[in-house]
Order: C-alpha cells, then structure tokens, then sequence
C-alpha cells in the first residue's frame, strides 16, 4: 500500500489483508537499517485476526522514498502524519530499536493518537560506539558486520533458526545491504542523538509494554531500567534465549507477549 505523506510516496505492509480503517489499529516501526519485513510473523498474525496493520517502511528505507529523516523527532511526527492520512484515531505502536525511540517519542508528542505502547529491544540513551557510529559513515559494510554479529544471541541457531530454510544472520546482513547508502549512519546518529527518552515516558498515560531480549548485547535488559522507571503503565517481558534481533530469534515468543497485551 502506498500514501503521499508530505509529498513523498511512503510504502507500507498491511498483513496480506486490505486495510480497513474501522478495525482496531497497530502500527510496526522497524528499527535502524532496517525495513518492514522484520514484522513478517507479527503483522500477518494480527492482520488476519481482527486488526488493521500498518507495517511501515519509514522515510527512505525499504521501497519509501528518502531522504532518511535525521532525528527521532520528526520520524514521530512522520507516524502521526500517517495515522491521520489514513484515518486511524487511535493505534497500538510496536517499535523495535529506533523505532522503539521513534513510538515512545510519538506517544508524548501524540497522545491522542495512542491506545497502547510495545517497545522491543528498547534503552534509553541508546548511545552508539564511537568505532560503530564512524563505521556507518565510512564503511558501511563493516558497520553491517558488527551490528549483525551483535544483533544476535549466537552464531549459530538450534536446530538452526526458526524455521526450515531460514538463515537468522544471513536474512539480517541481506537486509541492511538492501538499504539505501547512507541511510545506516542517519539512524545510527539520530539514536545516538536522542536526548528525550526519559521525559516523554514519564508523559506516556497509555498501558505499556516492554519486550527485551535476555542476552541482548546492543540495548541489554540493564539499559531500559530508567525507562521502566518513568512509565507509569507498564509490563515488561524478558525473552530468553534473545539478542536483540527478538523479531527473527523468538518470533513466536514475541508473539505471544503481543497477544497476551
């Protein structure tokens, strides 16, 4: 599904369902390189079982067109734009990494946009290495390299992933090479820049829940407990077996947390 959303052409995933706005709203914001796709289980779930699903590609990744917005700031307000093209008064947002970063922002800045808050493999700061952050600018293949091998909870996956024919760190590698050049340092530098985390939680009146990886080595349990702190409304499930790449490592547990919230 496309829309013109501040005369850029923005492609976002529906579930294999058409999208109906009169039906209960979630929304699924990818994390930094990333796109769509890594909500492949969880959008086609809640869009054939009574849910109108917004997966998108935000500005300048996957098929929307760029540039890539540079700060979580106006990717929050880039969501809110699109609930209200679409007609949607109120939505769950399920963020990832910067997108989690990008919905608890938007839930501060748009509360009456809100109905419930996911945030996935969330920290706050979500500060980036200065090895890593100079990577993505001058050498994004080894940038790729390092957040791929710390993406994840191991090497290899038992019996080998998720699910028949299914490389876990091969599909996320074959992702960020898809982006668009230059994209990978914008979102790591709008992470590392975010300063607003604590303040807009502490805003958020909506129920929440957090969803961290047990073995996550990029925004480890230990780095969201500030955050838990400042909601008031909240629910926090720790996977095991996580890294960060929760979605593709425990797709199924991911699930079921969504479910029971």
């Amino acid at each position: 599904m496309q829309y013109a959303l501040d005369g850029k052409t923005a492609w976002i995933y529906t579930g294999g369902r058409p999208f109906d706005a009169s039906l209960p709203a979630m929304v699924f914001i990818h994390g930094a390189e990333h796109d769509h796709s890594v909500w492949a289980l969880q959008s086609r779930y809640f869009a054939h079982h009574g849910r109108a699903v917004l997966a998108v590609d935000l500005p300048g990744h996957g098929r929307s067109a760029g540039p890539a917005l540079e700060s979580i700031e106006q990717l929050a307000d880039w969501i809110a734009t699109l609930l209200q093209t679409v007609g949607v008064s109120k939505a769950t947002l399920v963020g990832h990494s910067m997108g989690s970063l990008i919905a608890m922002e938007c839930a501060a800045r748009h509360p009456q946009l809100l109905d419930k808050l996911v945030l996935v493999g969330t920290a706050f700061p979500m500060k980036v290495s200065d090895e890593l952050l100079s990577a993505t600018r001058d050498d994004e293949a080894a940038a790729q390299t390092m957040v791929n091998l710390w993406s994840h909870s191991a090497l290899a996956h038992y019996p080998g992933s998720p699910g028949p024919g299914f490389w876990v760190q091969g599909v996320n590698r074959r992702l960020m090479q898809r982006q668009k050049a230059g994209v990978m340092h914008v979102d790591f530098r709008a992470c590392n820049e975010y300063t607003n985390g604590l303040t807009a939680c502490a805003s958020i009146r909506c129920p929440v829940l957090l969803v961290l990886g047990k073995r996550d080595i990029m925004t480890p349990p230990r780095a969201a407990k500030e955050l838990m702190k400042a909601i008031a409304d909240k629910r926090v499930v720790e996977i095991e077996g996580a890294g960060h790449a929760i979605m593709t490592e425990k797709p199924d547990e991911l699930l079921d947390a969504l479910r029971s919230f």
